[in-house]
């Protein structure tokens, strides 16, 4: 009796000792270290779309998933301000123009004419002074008339010698029309309302959004009829011809990454498709991204850089936010 008791002691004994080897090993394959694994993501250049002009979207041409091209429309706004606007610079234009053409023509040929009649009739009184001061003077030297008929006659001479003078610049200021000066800043306003008009016509042209380059659309924001401010973006277009891989990668996994090299990689979401990329962009992303701090035990701080990289082939069905991976 006393030999079986010690004999099942000693199974349990076996069995805990058992279960003790089969959890540590189970721990110790489970928390052995892997291999590094440097995980990126694909970008793209991205740009936002949007007008100079408050407006009310009257039409979007092209949605969500649409490629572009460039020079394609890709919405219609509607501003009636700068219409309204474009008809008071045309207006001002036209009055601009009207006073430039008056600058330019001269003086109408019915103030001409009416300078000229007046000059003449001046011309016509100094006749009849001179004249009078003749016949004045002989008889002032016959001693018939007193000097003072002779100082009246004199004045009258003078003062209509001086108003056919008058006259005459009258006339050649009418024959010559307007100033140089006023010709010049008729001109000038001219000038200044027809760039007003093309001003607006700026503004106009900014309610027809047009694509500067070929892309994607990735995104929409307002919706049709809706108002929207001066800058406000219409929609995000990604130009897919511009993808790189972004890396965050620790100072320590940087021993076989260098600049201007090339690196083996694989796109998980592409069947894990090996793919070829060469780094061209490396810098430190700063203390705030350190990814492991290990001064607690007595060594240093792992910095963080930022590692870019761009697919040596075109790479079809690789999108923007698809996973790549780098091992180490």
């Amino acid at each position: 009796m006393k030999n079986s008791e010690n004999k099942d002691i000693l199974l349990a004994i076996i069995a805990l000792v058992a279960i003790i080897l089969v959890v540590a090993g189970a721990g110790f394959f489970m928390l052995r270290k892997g291999p590094e694994v440097i995980q990126g993501e694909v970008e793209v250049n991205q740009f936002r779309v949007s007008s100079k002009v408050p407006s009310r979207v009257m039409m979007m041409l092209k949605q969500e998933g649409d490629m572009v091209r460039k020079g394609d429309t890709l919405a219609i706004l509607d501003a009636p301000d700068v219409h309204a606007k474009l008809a008071q610079a045309e207006a001002a234009t036209a009055a601009a123009e009207a006073q430039n053409a008056k600058a330019i023509n001269g003086t109408r040929q019915e103030q001409i004419q009416s300078a000229y009649n007046m000059w003449q009739k001046a011309i016509a009184g100094v006749d009849i002074a001179n004249k009078t001061y003749d016949r004045v003077k002989r008889l002032h030297d016959e001693g018939v008339i007193a000097t003072q008929k002779l100082d009246e006659a004199t004045a009258q001479r003078d003062a209509a010698i001086a108003t056919e003078n008058a006259a005459k610049s009258q006339y050649d200021m009418a024959m010559n029309g307007a100033q140089r000066e006023d010709k010049a800043a008729a001109a000038a306003l001219l000038a200044r309302a027809k760039g007003a008009v093309a001003e607006v016509n700026a503004y106009i042209d900014e309610t027809y959004l047009i694509a500067p380059c070929d892309g994607e659309v990735t995104e929409t924001y307002p919706q049709l009829g809706e108002l929207i401010g001066s800058g406000s973006p219409i929609m995000s277009i990604a130009m897919m011809d511009t993808k790189w891989v972004t890396f965050n990668v620790r100072e320590d996994l940087l021993s076989n990454i260098h600049q201007g090299e090339t690196v083996k990689a694989f796109i998980p979401a592409l069947n894990n498709r090996e793919v070829t990329l060469k780094v061209y962009y490396m810098k430190d992303l700063g203390t705030y991204a350190a990814w492991k701090a290990v001064k607690t035990t007595g060594q240093y701080d792992l910095k963080t850089f930022e590692v870019r990289a761009r697919p040596e082939e075109n790479i079809e069905g690789l999108r923007p936010g698809m996973s790549v991976i780098m091992k180490k």
